[in-house]
């Protein structure tokens, strides 16, 4: 259930439990290009730590490809789901389940590309998704996500307009954080496991709700009006401090 978030600590997570993580907003400050982020060595370094005080059951739930977060990472690769949830890495180092571009929405790119491409504007073609980030241009929000929405009358059934904090995405149905958390809550190293999941967007709220169902901590970071996260944190430093936290508490 959606309500007004009040900005409150979560619970240290107890005994046996396992960790989702959003990253951009929740592990990287947003940036106007995606590709302008920066992962520090000392979030590499908490990562890599809360993975092995885990047992291995930590996975990234993101709405960007595998590959593009493995670039972000190197030299880790952990357990993932990209594209919120069409792209899977089920074991750390393992093989990665990829997702292709359909034609139907390479063409939607092209024609969206020749309208908005810009210095200000960034479309990003991920397979199946088309996202268009307008951080730098907010006036060419409504008409981003007006094009979307006038695509999904000639596409096939199955697709969904996602609005964000600063762009909007066209994505199949499937595409959802809380069915992939799902899918890796039945794997060996998380079955049992009690779910936290840290995310801050509203493609992050489907994710909150399946980790709420089962009794675990949903964690939204810089709350934009109502979230089902039971939890809020301010910020992406907050959301790192508390983490840094959580994994001392568990060598103690």
């Amino acid at each position: 259930m959606l309500s007004l978030p009040k900005l409150s600590a979560p619970e240290v997570p107890r005994g046996q439990w396992c960790l989702f993580l959003d990253i951009d907003g929740t592990l990287l400050e947003h940036a106007a290009h995606p590709d302008a982020v920066v992962v520090s060595n000392g979030l590499r370094t908490l990562l890599a730590g809360l993975e092995l005080q885990l047992d291995g059951a930590l996975a990234f739930i993101t709405g960007r490809s595998i590959a593009a977060v493995d670039h972000l990472f190197q030299p880790l690769r952990l357990r993932a789901a990209g594209l919120y949830g069409l792209e899977h890495r089920l074991t750390r180092d393992g093989p990665v389940e990829a997702a292709g571009e359909p034609a139907d929405i390479a063409a939607l790119a092209e024609e969206v590309e020749a309208e908005l491409a810009s210095a200000d504007v960034y479309i990003e073609r991920k397979g199946p998704i088309l996202a268009i980030h307008t951080r730098a241009a907010p006036h060419l929000l409504q008409r981003a996500t007006q094009l979307v929405e006038q695509a999904l009358e000639r596409l096939p059934v199955g697709y969904r307009v996602l609005a964000g904090n600063a762009g909007v995405e066209l994505m199949p149905l499937e595409a959802a954080k809380g069915a992939a958390i799902r899918r890796f809550l039945d794997l060996p190293a998380f079955e049992g496991r009690r779910p936290v999941f840290l995310g801050d967007d509203t493609s992050d709220e489907n994710g909150f709700e399946a980790v709420n169902e089962m009794d675990g901590i949903s964690i939204r970071i810089k709350p934009r009006g109502p979230t089902a996260a039971r939890y809020t944190l301010a910020g992406v430093d907050e959301a790192l401090a508390w983490l840094g936290a959580v994994s001392l508490a568990q060598v103690r």
